[in-house]
């Protein structure tokens, strides 16, 4: 994988779509995972220190010991690192806003549920939202002769598994791509112009304190190839690239 930064005590690539973090027994078949792929690749142990979903490409960082990993994971937690979102979606969303939605804790099916966890509140989350570009393709999907589409900055607040997806489609413009978020007849119309079924969201920008040495990092991933070909397509390019 790409390296996108690394010293004594971090590390970060950029994760390609379709690629998951660790091993999990939601994806049995997979043999392929990114702590062992860059493991392999620095000959070092790695600690993932986020996640990013299977399908969402962009920024991954890790840890090269675990007294990092827990300052880190820490800051996370303190909700001091600024993340930046790129995504298509359908739809034409305002042109800048902050979707304050709370979302139950949610869990994956091989996960053990507390007993709890079904009398638990809602968690507090928060993501802001800038629309960069849209567009109208002549295609009819939905009930109208044409489609919207629009490419989003975000800036997730908070982190919750699944967060910037389910508020989007909270807002009724789910991200293009999502299998379970999204709709399926705007996913397969992507598919068939552009040749892209991917989740189209990427992490393009991390921003945080070095926990030993307090630098401040700025992290950067460019858009895969096969993001940027629908951009292209949809002459976005610019706009991307002045977010």
């Amino acid at each position: 994988m790409p390296i996108l930064y690394r010293d004594d005590f971090l590390v970060a690539v950029h994760k390609p779509s379709g690629l998951l973090v660790h091993r999990s027994v939601l994806d049995v078949h997979e043999e392929r995972f990114a702590v062992q792929i860059l493991r392999d690749q620095i000959g070092r142990h790695v600690h993932p220190v986020h996640r990013l979903d299977k399908g969402t490409s962009g920024v991954l960082l890790f840890a090269l010991d675990r007294e990092t990993a827990a300052l880190v994971s820490s800051t996370f937690e303190r909700q001091a690192v600024c993340k930046t979102y790129l995504a298509v979606v359908r739809g034409h969303p305002p042109a800048e806003g902050v979707i304050d939605h709370p979302l139950t804790r949610r869990f994956d099916d091989a996960e053990r549920r507390p007993e709890t966890a079904a009398d638990a509140p809602a968690q507090d989350a928060v993501t802001r939202f800038r629309r960069l570009a849209a567009t109208e393709l002549p295609y009819r999907v939905d009930r109208y002769p044409t489609s919207r589409y629009a490419l989003v900055e975000l800036s997730p607040a908070t982190g919750r598994r699944h967060q910037i997806r389910r508020h989007l489609k909270h807002i009724s413009h789910p991200i293009i791509g999502d299998a379970t978020f999204g709709k399926g007849r705007h996913n397969r119309l992507f598919a068939q112009l552009f040749g892209v079924s991917r989740l189209l969201l990427a992490c393009t920008r991390m921003q945080l304190e070095h926990p030993h040495t307090g630098e401040a990092l700025d992290l950067h991933a460019p858009l895969a190839e096969d993001f940027a070909h629908v951009l292209d397509a949809l002459a976005w390019r610019d706009a991307a690239g002045a977010a």
